[in-house]
């Protein structure tokens, strides 16, 4: 019997960027062994319509059984995971093929929201454990990051079992060099700090009581 499946993705870079570091992180585990599933990786386009063609293909063709989204957050410090996605798209820049959705749902009459069906309280104790700076994060953003863990979970929904989440990881080192005062962390540590959550994932099927709130 083939071994269950995690789909992981990453994306393209956008904007000014010419590397996404979700991308160079999730490639070095395509094929790992983590908890007894095996990981498929999988490149999303950083475009609204396309990624969710394709998110939809790589789904049927895996058939897995935890689907984990990771995206570039320029900004953050920590890998940060999301509790929830919202059913808006509201890009302040266009996708890499010039959408700009404002005010627009991810999937018209869908629910407003869907919640991170994985275990993010063991999540962030295992990185934590680690030694490696994570946070349960309240928002994915509206771009198109938030628009693939909304699909993701809406996907997850579709099939008893499947469960479903969205990393947001910082800036790599070589691109926080060129914008000053930036966080980043290492790709060593990225890849580490998704090996580490998806191993309490796959071995957590209830979450942990943990307070991980914000007062902002």
């Amino acid at each position: 019997m083939s071994k269950p499946r995690i789909l992981l993705t990453g994306f393209t870079p956008f904007g000014d960027e010419t590397v996404n570091p979700s991308w160079e992180a999730v490639r070095v585990l395509h094929d790992r062994e983590i908890a007894g599933h095996r990981v498929v990786a999988r490149l999303l386009p950083t475009v609204f319509a396309a990624s969710r063609r394709e998110l939809e293909s790589a789904a049927h063709e895996v058939q897995p059984a935890i689907l984990l989204g990771v995206g570039q957050a320029g900004g953050r410090s920590r890998l940060s995971i999301e509790r929830v996605a919202i059913n808006v798209q509201d890009a302040r820049m266009p996708d890499n093929e010039g959408a700009q959705p404002i005010d627009e749902p991810v999937m018209p009459g869908g629910p407003s929201a869907y919640f991170s069906t994985l275990p993010i309280k063991a999540m962030l104790a295992a990185l934590q454990s680690a030694g490696l700076p994570a946070e349960v994060s309240n928002t994915a953003g509206t771009y198109v990051c938030n628009h693939v863990a909304y699909l993701m979970l809406h996907l997850a929904t579709l099939a008893p079992g499947v469960r479903a989440g969205f990393i947001h990881i910082p800036y790599l080192p070589a691109q926080a060099a060129r914008l000053p005062g930036a966080p980043s962390m290492a790709a060593g540590d990225v890849v580490r700090g998704l090996a580490v959550a998806l191993e309490a994932a796959a071995t957590h099927a209830m979450d942990e009581k943990l307070g991980a709130g914000t007062l902002d």
